[in-house]
């Protein structure tokens, strides 16, 4: 099973390369802009799908200026049940979006495998509004299988300006046993990071190639990283409130 897991993950890696190449292209395109304009991306995503906005967030050897959308009733830590249930109300981005500092300058990445539940929908719809540029990282091969539960019937991909496909198989996970009824081993989280981190790197090139020096993270482990980290904050913090008041 160790080898089988590995493998099912290398193959998926390999086909989101091949497939994925010139959405991803154009994700990192649209980024560069956004920070060469003076924007920021936001990320959003409920349950284990905020885990992307945790990866991107304060990284070293990250981009700077990524504001993560951290709704904690969203999140699994104020309980999973609730927050499951809270996933599938329609309107309920409502709450957290019209507040949420999401400018016409500014890329806005939204998570979600299945695709099909009301608030990532919703908070992708509501950005758009706000003017910014939405991507969607989701699995188009759950569309078809599962119905939406968006009051219009919409799935992520529908309600985003580019929706970049993961190729997760319905129910996200990847393994099975005949002796074990339910699939196992799921891939989403680890698909999803490799994803939004090769966007990033490519946005990096993308910079560099206009001569503009790329804001990344050094690693708070290495000498010399307090002051590099220190500017860039102080560059950002009035965007980014979670960098905090009181940097380094």
């Amino acid at each position: 099973m160790i080898h089988s897991y590995f493998h099912q993950l290398k193959e998926l890696l390999d086909i989101v390369e091949e497939k994925e190449k010139t959405a991803i292209g154009e994700a990192s395109l649209k980024i560069s802009d956004c920070i060469q304009s003076g924007g920021i991306i936001h990320v959003f995503g409920c349950g284990h799908s905020h885990l992307l906005g945790e990866e991107l967030f304060y990284r070293a050897g990250g981009l700077v200026p990524v504001s993560p959308l951290f709704v904690e009733d969203l999140m699994l830590h104020k309980g999973a049940l609730r927050s499951s249930r809270l996933e599938q109300e329609n309107n309920y981005a409502d709450s957290f979006m019209k507040d949420a500092d999401i400018r016409p300058e500014d890329v806005v990445i939204v998570a979600s495998n299945s695709g099909r539940n009301p608030v990532p929908i919703d908070a992708a719809l509501l950005a758009k509004e706000k003017g910014a540029f939405v991507i969607g990282v989701t699995s188009l091969d759950c569309v078809g299988k599962q119905s939406s539960r968006h009051k219009d019937g919409l799935f992520l991909y529908e309600a985003v300006d580019l929706a970049i496909n993961n190729h997760i198989p319905a129910g996200d996970a990847l393994m099975t046993d005949e002796r074990v009824d339910v699939s196992f081993g799921p891939g989403s989280t680890i698909i999803g990071v490799s994803i939004v981190n090769a966007i990033m790197a490519e946005t990096v090139k993308l910079l560099a190639d206009r001569r503009i020096d790329p804001p990344i993270f050094k690693s708070g482990n290495m000498d010399g990283a307090e002051e590099h980290n220190r500017r860039l904050i102080q560059k950002y913090q009035n965007r980014i409130p979670l960098l905090g008041s009181d940097p380094l």
